[in-house]
Formats: structure tokens, C-alpha cells, sequence
């Protein structure tokens, strides 16, 4: 039974080296109690989650690419996260965030689950410009 507070969001970042996060969970070392899923444990300080702003740690990532991360080993979702490519589409489910209140409260018929993409092209684009620049004056004597 999931929280009113739950909702869930669809990212999709573009990066060149890392998607910039940690993980933890998996049917071989649950991070909840009674929850087997993965979840966020660390955004990196410049990484393309971080420079997307919408994942957050202690979020549980549903699937990725449109793959299901139900009842994988943690492993096999690390191994599915460095296969995704450089455009990973995530569907997250946000840690519920209860501020001083009683959890029972609902929000006034928002709707939650709105799927969200952004695809960070400018943000490649900055990586591959810095990149190149870097590598062209490097060289130089």
C-alpha cells in the first residue's frame, strides 16, 4: 500500500561518463525493511543527477530504460544501470516528505505520477565543449 505522499516521476538525463549517483537495495541486501527495491543512497556533487535537480537521495528508482527493477539482485541492477546508455530514462518514486503534520493529510486532489522528462542536452553539450577544449590545450607545449 503505498503513501498518498508517493508520487512518481519520470527523468531522463543525457551524461557522458556517470549518471552521477550511488545505489543501494536488491533482493540480496534490502536498504528498507520489507522492500527489496533500489534506491538513491548518493547524488554526486557535479554529476548528471545533480546537475538535474530532480533525483534525490532516498528515492527508489522503479525501472529504468522502461525495465522493470523489481526483484533484481544488486548487481544486476548496478549491471543494468552501466548498460542503459548515454539517455537513461528513470521512473522514480520520491521518498515521501512529511513536514510537520500528520501523514494523513492529502494533498487538495493534485494529481501525483505526472510523468516529467528532460533531456539535459545543454548540459552534454557544456561537458563536450569543456572536454574538447581540454584536450586541444593539453597539447599544446
Amino acid at each position: 500500500q503505498m503513501s498518498a505522499e508517493a508520487h512518481l516521476t519520470r527523468i531522463t538525463i543525457i551524461f557522458s561518463v556517470s549518471l552521477g549517483f550511488n545505489i543501494v537495495g536488491g533482493t540480496d541486501q534490502q536498504y528498507v525493511s520489507n522492500d527489496s527495491g533500489i534506491f538513491v543512497s548518493r547524488i554526486k556533487e557535479n554529476g548528471a543527477a545533480a546537475l538535474d535537480g530532480r533525483l534525490q537521495e532516498g528515492d527508489k528508482i522503479l525501472s529504468v530504460n522502461g525495465q522493470d527493477l523489481k526483484n533484481l539482485l544488486h548487481q544486476d541492477a548496478v549491471d543494468l544501470f552501466r548498460n542503459a546508455g548515454y539517455t537513461v530514462s528513470l521512473r522514480v518514486q520520491h521518498r515521501s516528505q512529511v513536514q510537520n503534520g500528520p501523514v494523513g493529510h492529502q494533498g487538495d486532489g493534485e494529481p501525483s505520477g505526472i510523468p516529467i522528462t528532460v533531456v539535459l542536452v545543454p548540459v552534454f553539450a557544456l561537458i563536450m565543449v569543456a572536454a574538447w577544449a581540454f584536450m586541444r590545450y593539453r597539447h599544446q607545449p
